[in-house]
């Protein structure tokens, strides 16, 4: 028995040094994100605000939080997803941020909800965070944010995720070190991705690791891939290398090219905020600064299985004690005390999933990235 809780415990430490790993891939992507929306921002700026007619306006409508005002703040949630153009409904969102403006400050913290995480989604419904945009859209999605985290988010974009085919080819292609098992895998990704996009490409022949310049299909392609190992976690470091290879080459292209790039991307943006807005925003461009970013839940655990649900689910160690922390990081001066409404649903999910808060030695030290 004594080796077997040997080899238990050992297996456990190194999930938790796997997850601390990932923690960090996964954040690395915000600021690369705001990155790219800045540069967006700047070149419109550049050529006039005539550009902003090519952008999607839908405003929120019927919005809800649990009573939270926020004063001084604004916060916006940025949501990206994979829509197909023959999809009729809402996809999910591939990827879920919060955007907090110190109104005084002009200082912008990001915070990447990871989208496999548990959370109340709708009602008595509980189901991965990013089932609420699939569900009832980015309204739906931002109810859900603001119930879950006692947040007062008044506003939205969501971006197309295949829309970055058209900046690669329009950046010239992007150079990325595949192995012969992920040029398998993207081979047969670009299949489908040359369909949905209508663009072409030319298949790698032959099937092995090396150094390639991909176009925009075979880059989509490429941050698709989830069958191999790391899985999803590793699908979202690829997303996060393509758009890091994105951002080197947006910083040295010229504005007509930036200008190119606003006309094809802006089509595939839906924000809450009007043209008048984000000219206001746009005239105070200059002030804002970019400062920490955090991932959420910042303490969790992935259980290999969640009776009564099916597929990863990443859980809160207690809700209420990570929301608490998510409000001392962006609102380091609210006196806040969580909501019913949020202990309720930490307390719903704990029994659900019989995971708890940690106070050990690891939990600490995870905390502290």
């Amino acid at each position: 028995m004594g080796q077997r809780d040997d080899r238990r415990l050992a297996r456990k430490k190194q999930e938790m040094r796997r997850q601390k790993r990932r923690k960090k891939r996964r954040r690395r992507i915000v600021f690369l994100v705001a990155e790219i929306l800045i540069l967006c921002i700047l070149s419109v700026i550049a050529y006039g605000m005539f550009k902003l007619d090519k952008l999607n306006v839908n405003p929120l409508k019927n919005l809800t939080n649990n009573g939270i005002s926020q004063d001084g703040y604004m916060n916006v949630a940025i949501f990206g997803d994979d829509r197909r153009p023959e999809d009729t409904g809402n996809a999910r969102s591939d990827c879920i941020i919060i955007a907090s403006i110190n109104n005084d400050t002009k200082e912008v913290k990001l915070v990447s909800v990871y989208r496999d995480t548990l959370l109340n989604t709708e009602d008595d419904t509980y189901d991965k965070a990013n089932s609420a945009y699939a569900v009832g859209g980015a309204e739906a999605a931002v109810n859900m944010l603001n119930r879950n985290l006692d947040l007062n988010i008044q506003d939205y974009v969501s971006v197309n995720f295949l829309a970055v085919a058209d900046v690669v080819d329009l950046l010239g292609g992007i150079d990325l070190d595949l192995t012969d098992e992920e040029v398998v895998h993207m081979n047969n990704y670009c299949v489908e991705t040359s369909e949905i996009t209508g663009k072409k490409y030319k298949k790698i022949e032959p099937e092995v690791a090396g150094t390639y310049h991909l176009n925009g299909v075979q880059a989509v392609s490429y941050s698709r891939i989830r069958y191999t190992e790391g899985g999803d976690f590793q699908r979202t470091s690829r997303q996060r290398l393509v758009i890091e290879k994105i951002a080197e080459k947006a910083k040295k292209a010229d504005l007509s090219t930036i200008n190119k790039i606003i006309d094809a991307v802006f089509p595939e943006i839906t924000t809450s905020f009007t043209s008048g807005e984000i000219v206001k925003m746009s005239a105070g461009l200059l002030q804002y600064s970019i400062g920490d970013n955090e991932g959420f839940p910042m303490d969790n655990e992935t259980p290999d299985s969640i009776p009564g649900y099916q597929g990863s689910y990443v859980v809160p160690k207690g809700l209420e004690e990570n929301v608490i922390k998510l409000h001392k990081f962006l609102f380091p001066d609210e006196d806040y005390t969580p909501t019913d409404t949020v202990k309720e649903i930490s307390d719903h999910i704990k029994d659900v999933t019989g995971i708890y808060p940690d106070d050990s030695e690891d939990s600490t030290e995870d905390n502290g990235e």
